[in-house]
């Protein structure tokens, strides 16, 4: 076999890969490429993506990428090819080191419902193409961080959409001056951005060609083919990137200037973006200044979804209600304001709990808390940035009726008195709540939406990236944050492991499965005792495992 470049002398054994080293390694080339970046050492920072691109560590974790830890590991492209065993993933490396050049193949059309009821359409291309996006985004992303705005918060690394309504919360406060919003929305974004535009901003980069096929490589819908003259297929690894590159420049374009005062702010997750204004005649002008930029890209604002609101009148932002309230009595400035789940947001989840409900008329307790609690622990984790506490106390008692609707399909003839000596009690120890429901046999229930307490997310700095060299102990900060939403024991575990992963060296908040490690096993009789546990990351941990049976 040829020796793949940069790689081993033979084919790749995907259950002895050494994840710590290749995480290291592709780190320090992403941390060189952004030094060089802000340097303006463009030279430098050709030759560094150059070096990435043919870098066996991106190869590796590009494949675990997009084969393991995606949401749409499962799902194929026109090739109908999925990538599933240790064994697959190692040949997907070794063949991505001898495809060069690349001729990459159309993507392949779905379409998934949108919360408005219309479909949205994906294109979803083959695993390969997938793997080499992954490959390219790493070469790619470090230096546009270098350069992209501080209001720009959709799909970057260490940002999320709680720093988007962080940044609102600071812009939208009783006692400043902007008081008018452009709540815009701009019209089907990843399906319309310009390719001449696109390329044009990106430059003589290493993998332009590249990405001009994947933007020129067109979709299969019933195996008819179209070929794409304009936009990026949502579903590509590198698209999210792409988006945000074409939309980079929009605070120089709304004459917004880091550091100074401005009589404007903006926040943008994505293609969804507000804009604050002092006046309405000012967010006029800002309405017609961003529709002849986003012109220039091949882009357009939604009539129906764009309009101009005072902050009395409230705006919804990526599922939170941002609205001032009067409030003469207790504010200075005569108005309080509140961020709070949107009306939308909450039918939202009612009609997700009310279908899992409905599905699991017939299966045993154990199934239905299975299935609902990481669904409550999930939406709740995510409101409680808010002023969410009334809401949550209604869905509690909206959920308490769909248990008793539940539990009286499941046992019609049986008293209420049985029912709720079967399915209600003190279950949780920490709580003097009787009625929380539960499973007798194995001890397990329920959680509450109210058991959540409101916590204040702490904003992202401006600027600042994970590719920054000078801000990882900011940045390991941060990371330590994300395990505070764990279970408590897992919350112990990663404590006492310094919220690392022992196997890959990465933080265990870094969005990846989690599983607990027995360090002595069940079968040669280990106990559940914390002392016996390690947190690990998912494929970590059957990494670990496959490693211990061939050592017997």
């Amino acid at each position: 076999m040829q020796q793949a470049a940069n790689g081993p002398k033979g084919p790749t054994d995907w259950q002895r890969v050494d994840w710590r080293q290749a995480t290291r390694q592709v780190r320090n080339l992403r941390q060189r490429i952004f030094r060089a970046s802000q340097a303006g050492d463009w030279k430098r920072v050709h030759s560094l993506q150059k070096l990435i691109l043919r870098s066996y560590a991106n190869r590796l974790l590009a494949v675990r990428r997009v084969t393991q830890l995606n949401q749409g590991r499962h799902t194929p492209g026109m090739d109908q090819v999925v990538v599933k065993t240790p064994k697959a993933r190692g040949a997907l490396v070794d063949e991505l080191a001898h495809y060069q050049p690349w001729r990459v193949q159309p993507t392949k059309r779905v379409y998934i419902p949108k919360a408005n009821g219309t479909l949205r359409p994906l294109g979803i291309p083959t695993v390969r193409d997938r793997a080499l996006q992954a490959m390219v985004k790493n070469a790619l992303e470090p230096s546009w961080e270098a350069r992209f705005e501080g209001s720009s918060y959709g799909f970057r690394p260490g940002r999320s959409c709680h720093d988007a309504i962080g940044k609102v919360y600071l812009l939208v406060r009783p006692n400043g001056r902007k008081k008018w919003v452009v709540d815009a929305d701009i019209e089907g974004a990843f399906d319309a951005i310009s390719h001449q535009h696109l390329m044009q901003t990106l430059g003589p980069v290493p993998g332009r060609e590249l990405i001009k096929q994947w933007l020129k490589a067109g979709y299969l819908e019933r195996t008819v083919f179209h070929p794409t003259e304009a936009g990026t297929p949502q579903g590509g690894v590198l698209s999210p990137l792409l988006l945000n590159v074409a939309l980079h420049g929009l605070e120089a374009a709304l004459g917004i200037k880091p550091g100074d005062r401005n009589c404007r702010g903006v926040v943008r997750y994505a293609d969804d973006l507000v804009v604050l204004c002092e006046s309405r005649p000012d967010a006029e002008t800002v309405l017609t200044v961003l529709q002849r930029w986003l012109a220039e890209r091949g882009l357009a604002l939604s009539e129906e979804k764009t309009r101009i609101v005072h902050l009395t009148e409230g705006f919804d932002y990526l599922g939170f209600t941002v609205r001032h309230y009067r409030a003469p009595q207790t504010s200075r400035s005569g108005y309080k304001l509140l961020i709070t789940p949107s009306k939308a947001s909450v039918q939202r989840i009612r009609a997700k709990l009310r279908e899992e409900w409905l599905r699991l008329r017939g299966a045993p307790v154990a199934a239905v808390l299975h299935r609902l609690t990481p669904i409550i622990r999930g939406e709740a984790n995510y409101f409680r940035v808010g002023v969410a506490a009334q809401t949550f106390g209604k869905l509690d008692s909206w959920m308490f009726g769909r248990e008793v609707r539940w539990v009286k399909w499941q046992h019609p003839h049986k008293v209420s008195r049985w029912q709720k000596a079967r399915y209600w009690g003190r279950f949780c120890p920490q709580r003097t709540d009787r009625w929380v429901f539960g499973d007798r046999q194995t001890g397990a229930y329920l959680t509450k939406f109210a058991w959540f307490p409101i916590r204040r997310h702490v904003l992202v700095r401006r600027s600042a990236s994970p590719d920054d060299p000078q801000l990882q102990a900011y940045w390991r900060e941060r990371d330590r944050a994300t395990t505070r939403d764990l279970r408590p024991i897992d919350r112990r575990l990663a404590a006492r492991q310094d919220d690392i992963c022992p196997i890959c060296g990465q933080s265990l908040g870094n969005g990846e499965e989690l599983e607990r490690h027995h360090v002595q096993w069940r079968s040669r009789g280990g106990t559940e005792e914390e002392a016996n546990l390690v947190l690990l990351h998912l494929y970590c941990h059957q990494q670990l495992h496959h490693e211990h049976r061939e050592v017997e």
